[in-house]
């Protein structure tokens, strides 16, 4: 589909950022996350999620002005967060992002030089001056304002902002409507830590491992680097599992070396998903397969160059189910 046509007034995209119900599941199906912006770029993390959930975004431009606070410094936390939280400010009047401020200002009455210069020092942390401040005060620029101005380090372009909401919009496009081509592109793109074994053999083994991780954190043990990554993406395979989608097992004939693709409805991981198997080893895999049937594991050890150890994890996944171990005839085969 071509991206351009993707509408951006779309009411069950916008609703991707309020609640779960495009995609026909509710929070508790997915330990309690109460918004379907899971996996979206800039929208997807935890914080941006609490973002989400305290400015109660209604409207694309809302996002925008979101995603000014997130990559702002000292804009959201302490900020403009708090102002929302006091009830001086709502997500349309807070400065979100660096072109506010100058616009705002000269709506007030501020000349329109000086409040380009005003918006330049304040975007780089540079503060006020008090001349700058005596005169926002002379065109009644309320005194919330001028605090959260003092307080900002670094502020993002609207502009910015505008493109990298339209990309992350478009994406969550594709995810109510094309759910298998963007978990398909989301676990071969995005995807840091995705494991065969962990997320594709059922969504109790799964949340077996969520629960594992979850218990970590409870306790003194924390969670490692790896472990981190693969919990983010076992929350996406968890809200796959939760839309009612599936895996299929990885075919040697039919995978992919790093693509997940979707067959028969169902989506069948790529070979470097597999523990321990490197991006090289599974181009060698996918590319011998092409070139004819593996008639033994000693020959698709040779044709592969794949370790025993990885031998072993794909025979104990039923990948290489049926194959025989050596490409030697036994007597008994012609009994």
């Amino acid at each position: 589909i071509d991206p351009v046509a993707i509408p951006l007034d779309d009411k069950g995209v916008m609703s991707l950022f309020q609640d779960t119900s495009a995609l026909k599941i509710t929070p508790d199906q997915i330990n309690g996350c109460k918004l379907g912006s899971l996996g979206i770029p800039e929208f997807g993390t935890d914080f941006a999620m609490g973002m989400l959930i305290e400015t109660h975004p209604t409207s694309f431009s809302d996002l925008v002005r979101i995603a000014g606070l997130s990559h702002g410094t000292d804009v959201w936390l302490g900020n403009a967060q708090t102002l929302l939280q006091e009830g001086k400010a709502t997500i349309s009047t807070a400065i979100c992002t660096r072109d506010d401020i100058m616009i705002y200002l000269i709506s007030m009455g501020v000349e329109s030089s000086l409040a380009f210069t005003i918006m330049e020092a304040v975007r780089k942390g540079k503060g006020l001056k008090p001349e700058w401040e005596a005169e926002m005060i002379a065109n009644q620029v309320p005194e919330w304002y001028i605090w959260s101005c003092k307080k900002i380090k670094y502020m993002f372009p609207k502009a910015h902002a505008a493109a990298y909401v339209m990309m992350a919009w478009r994406i969550a496009y594709c995810k109510i409507n094309y759910p298998l081509a963007y978990y398909c592109a989301y676990f071969s793109i995005r995807a840091s830590a995705f494991s065969y074994e962990l997320m594709c053999m059922g969504q109790a083994r799964l949340e077996h491992y969520m629960k594992e991780y979850e218990n970590k954190l409870k306790g003194d043990e924390k969670p490692s680097n790896k472990e981190q990554d693969a919990y983010k993406d076992m929350r996406i395979v968890q809200e796959m599992y939760a839309r009612g989608y599936d895996f299929v097992m990885i075919d040697l004939y039919k995978a992919k070396a790093r693509s997940f693709q979707i067959i028969d409805n169902k989506i069948m991981p790529a070979f470097k998903s597999i523990e321990g198997l490197g991006d090289k080893n599974a181009d060698m895999i996918e590319d011998e397969a092409k070139l004819g049937t593996f008639i033994s594991k000693d020959d698709f050890r040779q044709r592969t160059k794949t370790s025993q150890t990885i031998m072993e994890t794909m025979t104990r996944l039923g990948i290489l189910e049926g194959m025989a171990e050596s490409n030697q005839l036994s007597i008994f085969d012609f009994v």
